[in-house]
């Protein structure tokens, strides 16, 4: 993702756009997998709403989800919410490329409290090498959500 241009209108459009395609996936596969009884969270912790606002406000389409293996079980549930929490993170610094004039409620929401209850809740329940390991398989198939994403909206010159 770090090679969009987020001070170019079409990039950051471009960005969006890959963001909302993984995000809708990954959100309808955390939701198959019943995220919230191992998250109770989970449905205040969602962005496609934040997404599918800011590519309205710049006259973008909604991509297709990716397409997402299911989760099972909390671990792997826990691990993929690790990587869109994460990005929450990421977000905060991204938001200064933005101009003013373009939409930000994606880049924008974000708890830092809900990062530390998130980080509690890891801590406490991917305690033994098998939940962790389940956990970090899933964040990188989750990663790998959003490289594909990426791939699939280049950006302004990279078509």
């Amino acid at each position: 993702m770090s090679r969009y241009d987020l001070a170019c209108r079409a990039d950051y459009g471009a960005f969006l756009q890959a963001q909302a395609g993984a995000f809708m996936g990954v959100e309808a596969a955390l939701d198959g997998a019943d995220a919230e009884t191992h998250l109770p969270d989970w449905h205040e912790r969602r962005r496609t709403m934040a997404l599918r606002s800011d590519l309205g406000l710049m006259g973008l389409a909604l991509p297709q989800p990716a397409a997402v293996a299911p989760f099972r079980g909390e671990a792997e549930v826990l691990g993929a919410i690790y990587v869109l929490e994460g990005s929450r993170l990421g977000g905060a610094v991204l938001i200064r490329s933005v101009p003013d004039d373009l939409p930000k409620s994606f880049l924008s929401s974000g708890n830092p409290a809900a990062w530390r209850a998130l980080a509690s809740v890891l801590d406490e329940r991917l305690s033994s090498p098998d939940r962790f390991d389940r956990a970090a398989s899933a964040a990188c198939s989750v990663f790998a959500v959003f490289e594909n994403a990426a791939r699939a909206y280049p950006g302004a010159d990279r078509k």
